[in-house]
């Protein structure tokens, strides 16, 4: 009995954001998912080093190289030629056979490759072969498409462009939903007058056919893609965040804050914004749901990021135009379940621990 009270005492003693973190916690879903995609994500980073056909070290007459790091974006990217290793055969080099003619003579070169000799851009001008089925003679984990590309290594670099399209869109979101909203909602009057005019007006751009245009002049890519989705996304959180500072505004500690002189800029960073961050919180996964459909969608019609990019509505379209390649159709599907399954636990949970009734006093 002493022990049990001493616990709730260092629990109430504790500032409400660690009893947030500690009943987040207790939510073992939430709590677990939330470990697991960041975990996978992290690792999603250093699939070139593990999901590659290049080697991650060559030794090659006493001097070393490094071609699977050339695929990382902040390095200049190099092609290793055949004659570059003293093989005479044109292209790039094909360092699986390399490695067999290295332990074939006894040579004292040597080579690591990756943990999976697969990598997502290969197609059947690199000796692949069209819709072969998982673990087929081409060592192929999931098979391949219809040029060739290994559906494993290509599912899991998705992957990665899924999860960071989403992130780097709610952000944005999120940064220009709360500047306008708070604003609208603080100053209100006119200033917010004229702003709901124009978000009406703008939120009658038709986004679908926008991207259809720009898609028929230009080739989109990551960050276009993200630019022409802030054209509307933003809309939803300006209407949440404007409602929030209407709300906190009426409080009397606002109220006592510009009573004792304090700036509009510090009222609004320094009490409205921060007791108005909840709402925000538990909106932000089911927000990455919203940008990861989004670019699998757009994707499976043809308006997504341009080809051979890794994507699962690519990789759906192709399966569901032969449906009798069924790793074609469940891979991705399975994929994008799974990933959508794990960040809707992690929203759960954080709607559980943002919940005011939980700490409440007055309950």
């Amino acid at each position: 009995m002493i022990f049990s009270k001493k616990k709730d005492l260092d629990f109430h003693s504790l500032s409400i954001t660690q009893k947030r973190w500690m009943k987040f916690k207790s939510m073992k879903r939430g709590y677990y998912s939330f470990i697991l995609i960041l975990a996978l994500y992290s690792i999603s980073w250093l699939l070139p080093l593990l999901v590659n056909n290049k080697a991650i070290i060559v030794s090659y007459e006493g001097n070393y190289y490094y071609p699977a790091f050339h695929d990382f974006s902040i390095v200049k990217n190099k092609t290793y030629l055949g004659q570059d290793f003293g093989q005479n055969k044109p292209g790039e080099v094909d360092y699986l056979k390399l490695r067999n003619s290295w332990k074939t003579s006894a040579s004292d070169n040597w080579l690591i490759m990756p943990l999976y000799t697969h990598d997502p851009y290969s197609d059947i001008n690199s000796g692949n072969k069209m819709y072969e089925p998982p673990l087929g003679p081409g060592a192929h984990l999931l098979g391949t498409d219809d040029t060739g590309r290994d559906v494993f290594a290509r599912l899991l670099y998705a992957f990665n462009i899924s999860i960071s399209f989403a992130l780097i869109l709610t952000v944005i979101n999120f940064i220009i939903g709360i500047s306008i909203g708070g604003s609208m909602g603080y100053f209100g009057g006119k200033f917010d007058l004229f702003f709901q005019r124009i978000i009406e007006v703008w939120s009658t751009l038709p986004l679908l056919f926008v991207i259809i245009i720009i898609a028929s002049i230009i080739t989109p890519n990551f960050f276009i893609l993200i630019g022409i989705y802030l054209l509307v996304n933003w809309i939803g959180m300006t209407y949440m965040m404007r409602a929030e500072f209407y709300r906190e505004k009426s409080k009397d500690y606002v109220a006592a804050a510009i009573s004792i002189g304090q700036s509009n800029s510090s009222v609004i960073f320094k009490h409205i914004l921060p007791n108005s961050l909840v709402p925000i919180i538990t909106y932000f996964p089911f927000s990455i749901i919203a940008g990861i459909s989004s670019l699998v969608g757009l994707d499976y019609l043809g308006f997504g990021m341009p080809p051979p990019t890794p994507s699962w509505g690519q990789m759906l379209d192709v399966g569901l135009q032969n449906i009798s390649k069924w790793w074609m159709v469940f891979a991705p599907v399975g994929a994008q379940f799974l990933t959508l399954l794990l960040i809707v636990f992690i929203g759960e949970g954080i709607r559980e621990a943002f919940d005011p009734k939980v700490h409440s006093r007055l309950r």
